[in-house]
This record gives structure tokens, C-alpha cells and sequence, in this order.
């Protein structure tokens, strides 16, 4: 007998906890592997006439809103922090590193795009140590639906922070309220399945040693919020936020061209002549008709009537429910400001300026995410150099960003050749391009010694002596 006393170091309880999960998804990615393969379930006929209706709704969805939210969330790319003087610093990318915040950045942006606000939660790395002997600092990218943060309605500054969250492992509900100076950790006061918070006050109870909660030296609220673009004195929404009336109006459209397409496959059928058996519901009491034509592929009808009629009604025009499908995407497209090309339609062999003219209010847009979520990075990474004991100030840093803008390598190289000739310096037109701090000190480093080398390959320019300098009186022929 196994012992399953829940505790991440009892393999018994490990092997039964993983087993279970992997036989939970172990038919979901079956499913996945079918679609890939080009392997879908087959078309089936309606049975159940209600649960026949549902599947039919749930294939009328079209995901629009992910479209527009992962639009932006793929032109959002922070590739590094450099100092105050624009150097790359060694800190700042030995911190980016440790925390995969190359690929974990991306976690923020997205739930920020698709839920209106993403968070960094700063603390001490449980294994890693700096050279003066603190914690290096750990960088975690927070959900939504644990995290929150309370500002201060005179400054607009972050107060307070909370972190909550159900732990599958035993059961129990922990959270932490964080300060300036301080946390305070709870746990509720009894398990429970749901992940489903309790928000009663008799539901948790203090977790700490310290009556007066656990210290830090951080200077600052350790919970870093990245708002997706709010409204003066309005909450963030998501980046379809604008366009939900219209994903609906899709969907809706979709249902309506559905039904008319497989009525227009499976035609309307008529009957004319023929007496229909009826029959009193035992239940009810109401009178029911019976209906022998069922239609199928496989079906005869026959009517024993002696002038029992059939026919079916005209096939049903789909081109009027595809252009307003077009025009309701396009609506869609244009008021979340997503590139037209998107939905490609009838945009067919347009030009680069074309492309740029498109692209250019969705740039916009992304700029503005960029300079808000540039100072929560600040903010994110202020709080890593407190952790680290490093004394210095992040908020004058700057966070290096990937052109949201795309540019073919011909027009790059084109634009990098102008700017060295007007005088450029190189690493400056390294960043132009989108090289990574650590990728533009290479550059340097790399252009500096091949110039080095050049130079001391040079065939060696004699020193002026009496001999070849030339004679006071001696004038040009």
C-alpha cells in the first residue's frame, strides 16, 4: 500500500499525484494529435436534437479576439536593460538571464493582452547567491487571478499588494500581503478542492512567526503591475475590449450561414396528401404527430396516400452572409487597430509602403504598450537590485525594445548604411537594428579589434629624416 501523505518529497505521493495527471491529459493530447495528423471526428448527423444543437453552436465560434490580442503581444519584445548611460550592464543581463525573462516576458504581455494586466513578482532566488553574499533576486511572472494591487488615490503610487493562491498539493489556501517594508503570509483555516478562493473572515488565519510580519529591505512594494493601457481613472481591459459586440456579430453570422448551408444541404422538404398518424402523450395528454419522414442520406419515404406529394425548397444564396462575415472582420480589424493584412481577403501582391500604411496605427498602439511596460521593467528591476544589495538606481536605466515596426534586411541595411555615413557610431546603429545589448557589445567589441588588426597589418610609414625631407627652396613644377 502506498503511502499518499501529501508531500512533494514522498515519492509514493508523487508517482500517484503524476500518474493521475498524466492519464487526465493523456486524452486531450490524443485529440490534439488527431487534428494535427489532418485526422478530425467525422461529420456526424443530428441524434439528440438539443445536444445536436450545442455542438452546432460551438463550430460556429471564430477566435478573433486572440487574433487581435496575440497581434500585439508578437511586435512586444523587451531584449535587455542597460545602464544610465546606455552600456549594457553586467547586473542587469545576468539578472535577465537567470530569470528567462527572454521567453517568461512574453507570459506578461500575453495575459495582459487577453485579461487587461500581467504582473512581476520580485523576491530572494532559493538557490542562487550574489558575490556579496545576498540572494540573487527571483523574477516571477504573476496571473491576474492571483495578484492585485491597491494605489495610493493621492499619488497614484502602489500601496499594497496581494498574492493568493490554492496549493493542489495539500490542499490549503495561501496569500501574502505585501508593503514597503514588510509581508504578511495567511493560510485558510481548512483544505478545500476548488481552486476557488474563500473570501470570509473566519475563512483564513495569520501564518507568520512575527506578530508584526516578515521584513524586508527592498524599499518598495515587491509586486510590479503591467496595466494594459487603462484610461485616466478607468480599469485596464483587455486588448479586444473594443470589439467584443463585434466577435459576437461574428459568431452570430457564422451560426446563420451554418444553418442555411446545411439546409442547403439537406434541403427543406415538403409533403402534401398525406394523413399523418396522431397519437395522445401518456405524460402530457397533449396530442402528438408522428413524423416517419426522417431525412438521411439512406431514407426512402413512402406514402400510402393516393395523392401524396414531395418536394424540397430552393438551395439558399450564401454570397450575402460571406461579404458580411468580410465586412464585420474588417470592422473588427479596424476599430482593435490589427492590420488589415491579417485578413488577407483581397489584398493580393500590395507593395512594402502598402504594408507600412497598414501597419502603421497597429505601431503606434504598440509603442504605447511599450513605454508603459518599459517603466514597469524599470520599477521590476529597481527592486532586483535592492535584492541583490546593488546600490544601483534602475529607474534612470533603459529598457532596450525591438522595433514593433517590420523592416525587410534591404531597407535595415539600407537605413544602417546612411546613418554611418551622416556619423553614427556603430553600437548605436547595432540598437537601430534590434541587436540585444549583449549582441551590441559584441559588435563593438568584434568591429573594434578587426580595426585593431587592420591597422597593424599596415605597411610601416617611414619616420621624416634629413635625408627625404625636402629642400627649403624646393617649389612644385
Amino acid at each position: 500500500m502506498l503511502d499518499e501523505t501529501p508531500d512533494l518529497d514522498n515519492p509514493d505521493f508523487m508517482l500517484l499525484r503524476l500518474g493521475r495527471r498524466l492519464r487526465k491529459r493523456t486524452g486531450v493530447l490524443e485529440g490534439w494529435w488527431q487534428y494535427y495528423r489532418g485526422r478530425p471526428p467525422l461529420p456526424q448527423l443530428p441524434r439528440n436534437a438539443e445536444q445536436a444543437f450545442i455542438d452546432f453552436q460551438r463550430k460556429s465560434r471564430t477566435n478573433f479576439c486572440g487574433l487581435v490580442a496575440n497581434a500585439t503581444v508578437h511586435r512586444l519584445l523587451a531584449l535587455g536593460v542597460t545602464g544610465s548611460d546606455g552600456n549594457p550592464d553586467n547586473n542587469a543581463s545576468r539578472w535577465w538571464q537567470a530569470n528567462r525573462l527572454d521567453s517568461r516576458q512574453k507570459l506578461v504581455w500575453r495575459v495582459a493582452m487577453a485579461q487587461s494586466v500581467g504582473y512581476m513578482l520580485v523576491g530572494p532566488h532559493p538557490t542562487l547567491v550574489e558575490d556579496n553574499g545576498r540572494p540573487s533576486p527571483l523574477i516571477t511572472p504573476e496571473h491576474p487571478s492571483e495578484c492585485i494591487v491597491e494605489y495610493d488615490p493621492e499619488t497614484g503610487e502602489p500601496l499594497v499588494g496581494l498574492k493568493a493562491w490554492h496549493n493542489d498539493v495539500d490542499g490549503y489556501g495561501y496569500a501574502r500581503v505585501y508593503y514597503d517594508d514588510r509581508s504578511f503570509p495567511y493560510r485558510t483555516t481548512e483544505p478545500f478542492g476548488s481552486h476557488r478562493l474563500p473570501w470570509g473572515p473566519d475563512s483564513w488565519q495569520y501564518a507568520g512567526e512575527a506578530d508584526d510580519g516578515e521584513p524586508h529591505d527592498l524599499g518598495r512594494m515587491p509586486l510590479v503591475e503591467f496595466a494594459r493601457m487603462p484610461d485616466l481613472g478607468e480599469d485596464p481591459e483587455p486588448e479586444f475590449a473594443c470589439v467584443m459586440d463585434t466577435q459576437d456579430r461574428v459568431n452570430m453570422g457564422v451560426l446563420n450561414r451554418m444553418a442555411a448551408s446545411r439546409y442547403s444541404g439537406f434541403r427543406q422538404k415538403w409533403v402534401k396528401g398525406h394523413r399523418f398518424p396522431k397519437r395522445r402523450d401518456p405524460d402530457t395528454g397533449l396530442t402528438v404527430v408522428e413524423q416517419p419522414f426522417v431525412p438521411g442520406p439512406n431514407t426512402v419515404w413512402v406514402s400510402e396516400g393516393e395523392n401524396a406529394q414531395f418536394g424540397q425548397l430552393d438551395a439558399t444564396d450564401l454570397s450575402g452572409f460571406l461579404k458580411e462575415h468580410e465586412s464585420d472582420v474588417r470592422d473588427m480589424l479596424i476599430v482593435s487597430q490589427t492590420p488589415a493584412y491579417y485578413y488577407a481577403s483581397d489584398l493580393i501582391n500590395i507593395s512594402a509602403d502598402t504594408v507600412a500604411a497598414l501597419d502603421l496605427m497597429h505601431v503606434a498602439k504598440c509603442r504605447e504598450h511599450i513605454a508603459a511596460f518599459g517603466e514597469g521593467l524599470e520599477d521590476v528591476f529597481s527592486l532586483a537590485a535592492a535584492q541583490a544589495g546593488v546600490p544601483d538606481d534602475y529607474t534612470e536605466a533603459t529598457v532596450r525594445w525591438a522595433d514593433p515596426q517590420y523592416l525587410s534586411p534591404a531597407v535595415q541595411a539600407d537605413a544602417a548604411t546612411k546613418l554611418k555615413a551622416v556619423g553614427y557610431p556603430l553600437d548605436v546603429i547595432a540598437e537601430r537594428l534590434g541587436e540585444t545589448p549583449q549582441q551590441v557589445r559584441r559588435i563593438t567589441a568584434g568591429a573594434a579589434s578587426q580595426a585593431l588588426l587592420a591597422a597593424s597589418l599596415l605597411p610601416a610609414t617611414p619616420a621624416p629624416t634629413a635625408g627625404n625631407l625636402p629642400d627649403e627652396g624646393a617649389t612644385g613644377g
